[in-house]
């Protein structure tokens, strides 16, 4: 740690000492209604720069209203950018004095997975609701925790699952729901692309890398949103072709999930490979969408000649004012923390299938 780091945590940390407030008395719990909520982002990597900060000059129901990140050179940037007062500027090691901020309703967790039961956990303690990135952590254990915490402590927890807040990928779960084709019979879903880093946490085990845990929910998603079911076994094998960057996690994953309807899907994902569509065939028609997962321009179509085209300006601040909206009315949210445990728990049955070599039931 260099000298200007060490020297910003300990001027932060003593400056806000004092007024650190226990989870039992917090602000927040006493604070009017309010109809535009203040998010604090949480790490200030590509995607808080370049997608969700971007996205919260969009929002109607929601602003940036604070950060926590331990460079100060990121701090002082996004300051002046964004007119970020001192007092909503943290970093990790006074992160907790966040609960006496009234101007922060908001706490989005954007880090490494391996961090965000804890952020998750502190935010909740703090008294703030909580947005957090996919995946929503490495473990069913984490993301259990991470629901009783924010449960106990009142506050809710939504996952980033912003292609659930698409009209494109809405259109798709409809069909299914309806039962416009009959049931669905099969699904094909990929999610990949070509990762050229060589030192990322998404290849560190530790940090909770791995293409599964990442694009590969957007797999897992695509079949679970097209059938509209929770599946109930999964065979898998995971593969690299790059052994030398790809030491202690996969590159690429495939695998089957069965569904208690008879539905089956074949899924693949892969940090070395570019891929992303969805196809689902039903017993008299089929959808498609390519791309399913991207940040824009997800569209498709069906066998009756229905087109699937809804664009977006931006899918970030759609899933922003809507997660806001659920809080401001005390309204369910469409992605809780519940729904990321499910896909954590067909994760760690994935990882089960490829130690044994055998199909694992969920």
């Amino acid at each position: 740690m260099n000298l200007e780091r060490r020297e910003f945590l300990s001027t932060l940390t003593l400056a806000g000492a004092a007024t650190l407030f226990s989870g039992n008395s917090l602000l927040a719990s006493t604070l009017p209604a309010k109809d535009k909520l203040g998010v604090a982002l949480v790490g200030l990597g590509y995607y808080s720069t370049d997608l969700l900060a971007p996205a919260l000059q969009l929002t109607e129901k929601c602003y940036l209203a604070g950060i926590v990140t331990g460079t100060p050179s990121k701090a002082e940037a996004w300051k002046a950018k964004y007119n970020i007062p001192d007092k909503n500027i943290y970093n990790y090691q006074n992160f907790d004095q966040i609960a006496n901020n009234p101007d922060i309703d908001i706490v989005y967790v954007v880090l490494p997975p391996s961090m965000h039961r804890e952020y998750v956990v502190r935010a909740a303690k703090a008294g703030k609701h909580v947005f957090c990135e996919k995946p929503m952590a490495p473990s069913v254990a984490d993301c259990e925790a991470m629901i009783s915490a924010c449960k106990s402590n009142k506050v809710k927890l939504a996952i980033g699952y912003r292609c659930q807040h698409d009209p494109n990928i809405q259109a798709v779960m409809k069909v299914a729901k309806e039962q416009k084709f009959g049931k669905v019979k099969m699904v094909n879903s990929a999610a990949g692309y070509f990762d050229a880093r060589t030192d990322h946490w998404k290849q560190k085990k530790a940090l909770g890398g791995g293409v599964m845990g990442d694009m590969g929910v957007y797999a897992l998603q695509g079949a679970r949103l097209a059938t509209g079911e929770e599946p109930i076994s999964v065979f898998a094998q995971a593969s690299t072709t790059r052994p030398e960057i790809y030491k202690e996690v996969e590159e690429t994953m495939m695998f089957m999930l069965d569904f208690p309807s008879g539905a089956r899907a074949a899924c693949q994902t892969s940090f070395g490979i570019n891929m992303n569509y969805l196809q689902v065939n039903y017993e008299k028609g089929w959808a498609k969408l390519e791309p399913q997962s991207g940040y824009n321009g997800n569209k498709g179509s069906m066998s009756d000649g229905t087109i699937i085209n809804f664009p977006i300006k931006s899918q970030q601040a759609k899933q922003l004012d809507e997660d806001c909206m659920a809080l401001i009315n005390n309204t369910d949210l469409i992605a809780p923390g519940e729904e990321g445990l499910r896909d954590i728990r067909v994760v760690e049955a994935i990882y089960k299938s490829v130690a044994s070599g055998k199909t694992v039931k969920i």
